[in-house]
This record gives C-alpha cells, structure tokens and sequence, in this order.
C-alpha cells in the first residue's frame, strides 16, 4: 500500500467534530489557569467561531468548566471516569480484607468512597460484625459539602482541584453549600488528618473519615467510619480507639496505593 492509499484510508475515518472535541481536551490538560475560546483556538490554528459549539457542548456535558473572564478549563471528570476503570477495583481488592479487619476490631462498619463526576460514590462496604450497624450501599451517591467522607476528600486535594469538584457537584445537580468558614474547615480537616463530625443524616451517628492517599499525598479515596455507641457492647472500642484503628487501615491502603505519607495519629 502507497503513501497515497494509507492517507486516503486515514481521511475516509476522520470524524473532525471528535478530532475538535480532543483537541480541546488535550490542549486544556496541559494549561494551568484555563484559557479563553480566543486562545484556544490561536494554539490549535483554528477559527475561533469553530470552537464555540464544541466547547458550550463540552462545558454542558461536564467536561470542561468556565472560568471568570471568559475563559475555559479542564474539569475533573476524565479522572472519574478513569476511576471506574481498573484501578478502582484493584483499589477496592486491596481494601477489602483491611476493612473487614477494621470492622472486627471496632465493631463498627465502614465504607470505602472516591470521587466520581461530581459525587462523592461508595465502591465498597463492610458491614459491622454484631448486629447493628450503619449500612450504605454501594454505588451511592453522596454530598461533598455534608458528609465526612466529602469533607476528607476535598480536604487534601489542592485549592484549585477543590474548587473544580465542587464546581462539578453542581453541574451534577446540587447546588454548592459553601459558607464563608467552609474552606478553613477543610484546612482543619487536612491538618488534623481526619474528619470527626455528628452525622447530618442519622442521629446519633459520628462521622469518621481518613483519607487514602496517593503517591502525590492526595486523597484518591476516604475511608469512613459511621460510628455508633453499642450499649450492648461494653468492650467495644470508644471513639478515640475507633479512630486510631481507622487511621491505620488508611494509612495500610496508603502504602498499598503508593503513599509514604504518615497519617496523624
């Protein structure tokens, strides 16, 4: 086959509209700050007028987001996408016999929870050994802005990358909630090593959360513990203990995941 014969074979495949939506995508991930349409389009040599659809359908889609000033950045859901792929599941292999130890030991169950287009979403539960225990079940989505989970993984990740998760919990469907102290409670959160806080959903429920960290020292999962005082139960740990047990499953799942991050204890 000639040169001609394998350009026209690549020509009869071209599918622009795709062509222009990648270029966009590859361009965006390699800018910091966002770029405007103007911009985007003097990098790839284009017509300006070219992009506008494409990035309206890209923004809309949750793809990219746009920023004050007219300009355009990458968002994170080709991450979460990534997620759902096979690093997820190895994640979650390497997190289940660590769980269930945590859960015998607290006599609480726990949950495993990672980010995903705009959600915070369970990949994976452990139920409490006795018999009574919070449950969720997996695949569910849940609140950024109102769960110790949410809170541990905006919490150490990077402001930018906070703002863009938020950002795309909105475009997903709930509006943010992000009172003036939101931000520094998060900073807290990062520089205790854990989330503590009275469920916003079930009374009398704490919330646990520790995040599993990545080579980076981000958050690429939170592990939580719904705690619950069992009457019933005079030697189960208190919340203290809890916490230390929940501290060192993540800081295993850390290792595991790459992390030589030490966790607060």
């Amino acid at each position: 086959m000639g040169e001609t014969d394998t350009e026209s074979e690549v020509d009869r495949y071209r599918a622009p509209a795709l062509d222009k939506g990648l270029d966009i995508l590859e361009l965006l991930a390699g800018v910091d700050g966002g770029l405007s349409q103007a911009e985007i389009a003097k990098r790839l040599q284009r017509s300006p007028n070219e992009f506008y659809r494409m990035l309206d359908r890209l923004v809309r889609r949750g793809y990219v987001t746009r920023l004050e000033g007219d300009r355009y950045s990458l968002t994170l859901k080709l991450f979460g996408l990534a997620q759902l792929h096979q690093p997820v599941r190895r994640l979650v292999s390497y997190a289940t016999p660590l769980m269930r130890e945590l859960a015998e030991k607290s006599l609480q169950a726990n949950q495993l929870v990672v980010f995903d287009r705009g959600s915070a979403v369970v990949i994976a539960q452990q139920e409490a050994p006795g018999y009574w225990g919070i449950s969720i079940r997996v695949g569910s989505h849940i609140s950024l802005f109102d769960t110790g989970s949410g809170h541990v993984l905006l919490a150490f990740r990077p402001q930018a990358e906070r703002e863009m998760m938020i950002a795309e919990q909105a475009h997903s469907g709930e509006a943010p909630r992000t009172p003036a102290d939101f931000f520094a409670r998060l900073d807290q959160v990062r520089e205790r090593g854990f989330e503590m806080m009275s469920s916003l959903q079930t009374a009398g429920v704490y919330n646990l959360s520790a995040p599993v960290l990545g080579a980076d020292g981000q958050a690429i999962a939170a592990v939580t513990v719904p705690y619950i005082t069992l009457v019933n139960a005079p030697d189960a740990p208190d919340i203290t203990r809890t916490i230390e047990l929940l501290l060192g499953t993540a800081e295993k799942l850390s290792q595991l995941a790459g992390s030589d991050v030490k966790q607060t204890r």
